[in-house]
């Protein structure tokens, strides 16, 4: 096989059991890599009723036919299980340099069966699979457990391991490679811990096979020069990170503030990527392949908040900052750098501390229960709780049980900022229209990059589209969730879409693969991947019902800025939204649309 190396890796980790096996041809050209391919197996392989902490679900790390080649930002892979904090599918992406690798180990993904008796990590040295004990390492942080793996293996290794967070089943802990990039979402940490397995480690010395050198290099070239043209990927990621979004967002009234009670920060530069530039960054960082460097390495020379790593990105910015009122970007930047070493995902940290602190400013959370008073603006307590959860210690045990189940044991779930217990991120739908109906479809809970209609809605890209008009949102949605179906299974990175789309990828995998892919292929590949997700979660009990928002942002106006007297309105939205996906009014694809996809 050209593109994909054509084998998959299957670990016991009960049994101690390792075998490689044949990747299918069929179900690659249908699903592609990393997120579709992970995702294909782990639907043939898994009751979608199974326990996401049980022995009986699997972990799967997956790369796709164009990670390690040279196109664009082609570092990527995903993480794919059943998700603890959803109940949906959860296919994680990161970049980084662990899924290259991977492939050059020559294995297209990794299927990890079973529970672990002991701690143990998986150590693969090209055709070389062992699994080797890790109790020494448990209750390590990232940083310390990739720096000992490296000592015991090989010091050109990839380590993609788990922190304390993942270790003490925090519902949203992640998977983290190369110290700092991670597979961060939806509780796939914690799978992980469950299973006992502390760390995955890869050395490969092999390479990835493309069908036409010729052909692939033109696609790469021209993929390249449009990237090293656009101003977003070219002059504004590589200057000022994804922070740069803090104050486009603010000046539209759609930065979320204060666990979403309006979408306007009043002290956002302090926390903006112009004052992260001007004050704390030390350098720009890329991953595989990456022209675009977008990754941040920060320090907080002194103070009460002195440390040093990387990020934080806009998410973890907004979930620290504007989300918590806190302006102080010293104190968001230890948050952050906690959330990395203890390998817990930054959004739902940051939402939950937000929701606990309109807990407390309601009167149902009280300041002895607490450990320290949760005002909105406090940074010390984003600082404490973020570490206190990784541990599980205090108030924290709690809170890593995500915002929604936090405030639903406190009577008020509609406090949690979620779409199906899963944290929203930082674009008020009230304010973008088209954000708030992709949160509700989202099929991992509540996400923005399944479809980011944030480009067209505030970016105008590819085109400007009104934030605040609803009648073109759903098949501008299905598209862009299509799109980025398709894109997360090639193996390269979201980012990309800024300056190129579809024609350019299905170039390039034509040229890796041999495999001759159009426009309508690379798309229709996205749909198949979309609608197969949708069927493992209605399988797995979910329903058109979960396809909504928070009551707080579909029945309370915002209360002031450009978006004043406004609500999100996906249900105006929703049932357009099933029709152009050719499912019914109860959100389950028909069977005309299964057999169109081959997924009947």
């Amino acid at each position: 096989m050209y593109g994909w190396v054509g084998k998959i890796l299957r670990v016991n980790l009960g049994t101690g059991d390792v075998a490689v096996e044949d990747l299918c041809p069929e179900i690659a050209r249908k699903y592609l890599g990393a997120r579709g391919l992970g995702e294909k197996i782990f639907m043939d392989e898994v009751d979608p009723k199974v326990d996401p902490l049980g022995p009986e679900n699997k972990l799967i790390f997956a790369a796709g036919p164009l990670t390690g080649t040279m196109a664009p930002s082609a570092g990527r892979y995903n993480v794919v299980t059943k998700g603890p904090l959803t109940g949906t599918v959860a296919a994680s992406n990161s970049g980084g340099y662990f899924g290259p690798e991977l492939k050059y180990a020559g294995y297209d993904a990794i299927i990890i069966e079973g529970q672990a008796r002991e701690p143990v990590y998986l150590w693969i040295n090209n055709d070389k699979v062992k699994l080797r004990p890790a109790t020494h390492l448990w209750g390590k942080v990232v940083s310390e457990t990739t720096d000992s793996i490296l000592t015991e293996t090989d010091p050109e290794a990839k380590v993609a391991c788990i922190g304390p967070g993942g270790e003490n089943l925090v519902l949203f802990a992640g998977v983290v490679n190369d110290k700092h990039r991670a597979a961060g979402r939806t509780g796939v940490g914690a799978v992980m811990g469950a299973k006992k397995l502390k760390a995955v480690a890869v050395r490969g010395t092999g390479g990835v096979k493309v069908a036409d050198r010729d052909a692939f290099l033109k696609a790469v070239f021209a993929a390249r020069a449009k990237v090293l043209a656009h101003p977003v990927t070219s002059a504004g990621l590589p200057t000022y990170g994804t922070n740069i979004l803090v104050n486009v967002l603010n000046q539209a009234g759609a930065l979320p503030t204060r666990n979403f009670q309006t979408g306007y920060f009043e002290t956002a530069d302090k926390i903006s990527g112009e004052t992260h530039t001007a004050t704390r960054l030390v350098r720009k960082k890329a991953c595989f392949g990456c022209t675009m460097s977008c990754g941040r390495v920060t320090t907080v020379p002194g103070g009460p908040y002195a440390s040093s790593g990387e990020g934080p990105e806009y998410e973890a910015t907004w979930a620290f900052g504007a989300q918590c009122g806190v302006d102080d970007f010293d104190a968001i930047c230890k948050a952050n750098f906690l959330c990395n070493e203890l390998g817990i995902d930054p959004i739902s940290m940051g939402s939950t501390i937000a929701c606990a602190m309109n807990l407390y400013q309601e009167g149902l959370l009280d300041e002895a229960s607490a450990g320290l008073p949760l005002r909105f603006g406090n940074a010390a307590a984003i600082v404490k709780l973020t570490e206190d959860t990784g541990f599980k210690r205090g108030l924290g045990a709690e809170l890593a049980l995500g915002s929604y189940r936090f405030a639903e044991k406190r009577g008020r779930p509609d406090l949690s900022m979620s779409v199906k217990k899963q944290e929203i991120p930082a674009y008020e739908p009230r304010g973008v229209q088209g954000m708030g109906l992709e949160y509700a479809t989202s099929n991992r809970g509540g996400c923005h990059v399944r479809g980011y209609l944030t480009s067209p809605e505030i970016l105008g890209i590819p085109e400007k589209l009104d934030p605040d008009s609803i009648g073109e949102k759903p098949v501008w949605l299905k598209t862009f969730q299509d799109l980025t179906a398709a894109l997360d299974s090639s193996g390269v990175c979201l980012f990309l879409t800024f300056a190129i789309g579809a024609p350019e990828l299905a170039d390039l995998l034509t040229a890796a693969t041999g495999l001759e892919f159009t426009v309508d292929d690379f798309m229709i590949c996205g749909e198949r991947i979309w609608n197969l997700e949708r069927l493992f979660n209605l399988a797995a009990g979910l329903t058109a019902a979960d396809d909504t928002l928070p009551p707080r942002l579909l029945n309370e106006p915002m209360p002031s800025g450009p978006n004043q007297g406004k609500v999100a309105r996906v249900p105006e939205m929703l049932p357009s939204y099933y029709q152009v996906r050719g499912w019914t009014q109860e959100g389950t694809p028909t069977e005309e649309k299964l057999v169109a996809l081959g997924l009947a």
